[in-house]
């Protein structure tokens, strides 16, 4: 968007500074922990222009240039300001894919708000939650219009992953006019969007309107397909695909490699996650049967998958949710609103311990007991934190019927493995290099399962140069074919 360069002269940036911040509306955590609604609500229009006329539309744009995908935050919220919601909505959406899942997900206080000229005086402006409004009031009247898309070039691109890379590659490619079709293995679409971010941060109805939206496009999508099991690389190209893009994360659930750790009652966080947020039909089989989650659970680990996983505990009726990291809380990596939340909620922290072992009862396989050594903090690690190290004969138990296991994720090394000459980098992510080639002709990948488990916005970011390079090359490929 192009700012009159008058327009800005005339902006009285002290008067705008003495506008207070107006937050977003949310759920009391009295209310919310008895439904799966999400926790913030949308701001009315007038509030949502009062904060918007806090962005001092400063020339130097540091919000923007801290956005992984480039969003032209001032040039947006001067369109919101005014009151155009809808053409606010057009400015994020020139660079943003997914403008109402960033809002609710991206960390901005480490991204666009921690970089807010506005913040070193006062609370930032409140970018994410002013993108997520003008996207919901875009849905809310009349919907996207979808963009006048290039004429069928005839090629054909199999997009393995429904997650935000696999998502946005796969609208790239389809307006510029190539036939694209997604390979799920989940039976429903959204990849970790769907499968791994609870309700109350954001509701499943942004993944279907970016779905319908695609749909509208001629995108297909195919369910319950493991690219590299149930079908080839190999095979995709010998089907006619004349590029593949591997979208596929980092789903592999690190485990913590103690006894007990295959007891009734213990889950990975995914498994916990989807299993206690989404509906049985959205689940594959063996997932179907409701988990009975127990009086007191236990959640190893303290990043962002940690926080979801007890605030998902509290939601089923857990009497006791109990967070344990083998760190303090300044070491943790996760988002600091997400902790507070869960605080807000009656979760119990446990800092500065590391499970040993869980224990079953004395007639049954199932999880009564974790045993939990306390830790101490000694000199900083590779990650630049303070190294955490057991203290002898410190261990202790507390009681438990359900554990979640949520200290990481990894990527399934199940397609490097079975496509010849696709290589992968020492920690088992696809290697690539910077616009997302791969080793393998014809092939491309972006996301997590290239940086290993990240933000929803950097594999937005990422998937947008992966996709312009899958365009390149089938445009370079139709020069080479020789006319018939």
């Amino acid at each position: 968007m192009v700012i009159d360069t008058n327009e800005l002269k005339s902006i009285d940036r002290k008067a705008r500074l003495r506008i207070p911040y107006q937050p977003s509306p949310k759920q009391r955590p009295e209310q919310r922990v008895h439904n799966w609604l999400e926790v913030y609500e949308s701001y009315d229009l007038e509030t949502a222009k009062l904060e918007a006329m806090r962005c001092i539309q400063c020339p130097a744009v540091p919000c923007q240039k801290a956005c992984p995908v480039d969003n032209d935050i001032p040039g947006a919220l001067l369109k919101l300001e005014s009151g155009d919601a809808l053409g606010a909505a057009a400015v994020f959406r020139e660079t943003n894919p997914a403008p109402d899942m960033c809002g609710r997900l991206c960390p901005q206080e480490s991204l666009c708000e921690g970089s807010c000229v506005v913040g070193k005086k006062a609370i930032p402006v409140a970018i994410g939650r002013l993108e997520a409004f003008v996207a919901d009031y875009e849905r809310d009247h009349g919907g996207r219009t979808a963009p006048e898309s290039a004429p069928s070039t005839g090629k054909r691109v199999a997009v393995v992953g429904s997650g935000p890379a696999g998502l946005a590659v796969a609208e790239t490619l389809a307006r510029r006019g190539h036939g694209v079709k997604v390979f799920e293995a989940w039976p429903r679409p959204g990849g970790i969007l769907r499968y791994g971010i609870p309700t109350f941060k954001m509701d499943k109805l942004h993944i279907d309107d970016q779905v319908d939206y695609l749909h509208s496009l001629g995108v297909q999508f195919v369910f319950d397909r493991v690219i590299g099991r149930d079908v080839p690389i190999d095979q995709l190209f010998a089907d006619g695909y004349d590029a593949i893009f591997l979208g596929h994360g980092a789903g592999k659930a690190r485990r913590m490699g103690i006894p007990g750790e295959q007891l009734e009652g213990v889950y990975a966080a995914t498994e916990f996650l989807v299993r206690t947020n989404l509906e049985a039909d959205e689940l594959p089989a063996h997932m179907r049967q409701p988990l009975e989650v127990g009086k007191h659970v236990v959640v190893i680990g303290g990043g962002d998958t940690a926080m979801d996983s007890v605030r998902s505990a509290v939601r089923t009726g857990a009497e006791t949710v109990v967070c344990a990291y083998r760190r303090n809380e300044s070491e943790m990596i996760g988002r600091v609103e997400e902790r507070r939340h869960a605080k807000e909620e009656g979760v119990e922290f446990a800092f500065l311990v590391n499970p040993v072992e869980i224990l079953s009862g004395d007639d049954d396989e199932s999880v009564r007991t974790v045993r939990l050594q306390r830790m101490q903090l000694g000199d900083e690690d590779e990650s630049g934190r303070r190294r955490p190290e057991p203290i002898a004969g410190s261990e202790f138990e507390i009681e438990a019927d359900t554990v979640v296991v949520a200290i990481g994720y990894e990527v399934d090394a199940t397609l490097t493995e079975t496509t010849p000459g696709l290589c992968a980098t020492e920690w088992g992510t696809v290697a690539v290099n910077s616009d997302g080639t791969t080793s393998r002709s014809g092939v491309f990948a972006a996301g997590d399962n290239v940086r290993g488990a990240d933000l929803v916005v950097t594999a937005l970011a990422d998937a947008k140069r992966a996709g312009a390079a899958i365009n390149e090359y089938l445009c370079l490929e139709s020069e080479a074919q020789p006319d018939i």
